[in-house]
């Protein structure tokens, strides 16, 4: 059997360290680690920072509202998908559609780390539940949006709260947890959030078509409301200790969230509001160097950086960063493109499109639940290589579909990837988080989590801008009249194909297929390049803590 090399408190990179192996020095919680309340509170802990003997009732409720929290965040990634037709032709605004997803996806990801350290700080419970409230309260906001501006303003108040449900539920999920657990609790969390991302465009798509796109929104409160109570109830940390702690990193933060909004805006307008080489094009991509710059600058002068230097230097963190950034950006193509190749080439209803996509929640938790058993036997990096490997193969297949394909093409390829990235993602989060001891697991798995965002924040305005330069160019140079002179009446005229002569129904249904393909090229080069970020980058043996073998 294959076992990955074992070093104690070391890594393979001479990067600096924020705590040694059995995390001394780190931001531990003193006394005890996170329980469950049982009627005595302050349960003794493992030195892990795992749960001490909190009962299994209360602890499995816990688990529960935390699993809760996960999927809603990852529903609202996923869930708008199938319903933008009925949205857009509700508020309009198709040319800026992407936004939905862009702007969600980027408000969770530049305030990952920030909550990760607020979460040091005052504790996770209170993150937690303000998290939860905010999120709450964006989801009724965007229940109640009059515009397209309105909607998508409102999304980034659900991201804001978004982003600490992601990151402190990931935190907590290995305070609860001792070493030996914590792979089977990785295993649950990894495959709530693939099975809701998945599932999300199948339930948008039934409540689009059975009831008001709105309800989308609504059915957040009373699913977290349930998780707002039992985590209130159920959660008790110990007291902490009045160990001296740096400033939070204010500056760097909205230096990542002010160049992360020039680069999506660029990208998002990019090709259609103005040419790719034009002045305003230009301009904002030169601006959003700068900035990254000035944040450079920023996080290397500061006491508490809201990402740490040591997370690129190491080899076997960054390598991990770089590849499941690639994996957020080569998802944004079947979780927001997929359902409306469904629906405006095939035909499909939005009940039928969300399915087509949601046979990745069959096989992703599944393939997850076995890449233990594979990793054991030939470590985290190959079995990594193995599904990312098949995941690029199965992209390429869809570009090869007929032109109009059947409906059980597609559903099978997704069925096949979602087996391909449960094998490539797992592997990579319980190797990675391996690797460091308990002062520098939250930091490292924020890290790791921040960069599958960014991913997935440049894969939507990416491949929304691909889409839309892809239409725009079609309509601009098609053989016949009768088609939509701007993107806003694409959606429309996809929606009421009978209003269009058939030969240009035909066009247009052909033109978004085109799109999607050049979207699952772009989604098979990131596949490619996680691949040879795990080849040449990681090193070939995760380098296990000694405190992390499993027995």
């Amino acid at each position: 059997m294959h076992s990955e090399r074992i070093l104690v408190g070391a890594e393979e990179s001479t990067g600096e360290r924020t705590g040694d192996a059995t995390g001394k020095g780190g931001d531990g919680p003193a006394g005890g680690g996170i329980s469950a309340k049982t009627g005595t509170a302050g349960a003794s802990a493992h030195p892990g920072g795992g749960a001490g003997a909190g009962g299994r009732g209360p602890r499995t409720s816990l688990v529960t509202a935390l699993m809760l929290a996960m999927a809603l965040v990852a529903l609202d990634s996923s869930i708008v998908s199938t319903a933008v037709p009925q949205i857009v032709g509700d508020l309009g605004g198709f040319a800026v559609f992407s936004w939905l997803f862009a702007g969600y996806l980027l408000a969770v990801t530049v305030t990952l780390p920030v909550y990760g350290k607020l979460s040091d700080t005052f504790g996770r419970k209170p993150v937690l539940l303000f998290g939860i409230a905010l999120f709450l309260l964006g989801s009724l906001l965007c229940a109640l949006a009059w515009n397209m501006a309105a909607l998508i303003a409102f999304r980034l108040v659900q991201g804001l709260g978004g982003g600490a449900l992601q990151g402190t539920v990931q935190t907590l999920a290995a305070d609860l947890y001792p070493l030996k657990e914590r792979p089977k609790i990785q295993a649950r969390m990894s495959s709530v959030w693939a099975a809701s991302a998945v599932a999300g465009p199948a339930l948008g798509g039934f409540i689009a078509a059975y009831a008001d796109w709105r309800w989308i929104f609504l059915i957040n409160l009373p699913l977290g409301g349930l998780a707002l109570w039992m985590l209130a109830r159920h959660l008790v940390e110990p007291v902490r200790s009045p160990g001296r702690r740096g400033p939070i990193d204010w500056a760097g933060a909205l230096g990542v969230f002010a160049c992360g909004g020039l680069l999506l805006f660029a990208l998002v307008q990019g090709g259609v509001a103005w040419p790719w080489l034009s002045v305003p094009s230009l301009g904002l991509l030169g601006a959003s160097a700068a900035l990254a710059a000035v944040v450079v600058a920023i996080e290397r002068r500061a006491e508490e950086p809201i990402l740490p230097g040591w997370v690129w230097r190491r080899r076997t963190i960054a390598a991990v960063n770089l590849a499941l950034g690639a994996l957020g950006l080569l998802m944004v193509a079947p979780l927001v493109f997929v359902p409306t190749y469904a629906q405006s080439v095939l035909g499909l209803g939005p009940v039928s499109a969300g399915l087509v996509m949601s046979a990745m929640t069959l096989s992703w938790p599944v393939s997850a639940a076995f890449s233990q058993h594979v990793y054991r036997r030939i470590g985290f990096r190959n079995s990594a290589a193995v599904g990312i490997s098949l995941a690029a193969v199965i992209l390429l297949a869809f570009t090869l579909l007929p032109h109009p394909a059947r409906p059980w093409q597609p559903t099978l390829i997704m069925l096949l990837l979602g087996a391909a990235l449960g094998l490539f993602q797992l592997p990579l989060i319980v190797g990675v988080q391996s690797t460091v001891g308990w002062s520098e697991r939250g930091t490292t798995t924020a890290s790791v989590l921040f960069c599958r965002q960014v991913g997935q924040s440049l894969g939507a305005a990416l491949f929304g801008a691909v889409a839309n330069a892809t239409i725009a160019s079609r309509l601009a140079h098609a053989p016949m009249t009768g088609l939509p002179d701007h993107l806003d009446g694409v959606s429309k005229a996809l929606d009421r194909p009978e209003l269009l002569p058939r030969v240009a129904a035909d066009y247009l249904r052909e033109s978004v297929s085109v799109a999607v393909d050049h979207i699952f090229l772009g989604a098979t080069a990131a596949a490619v390049a996680a691949l040879l970020v795990l080849l040449l980058v990681a090193p070939r043996h995760f380098p296990i803590l000694e405190e992390q073998r499993e027995d």
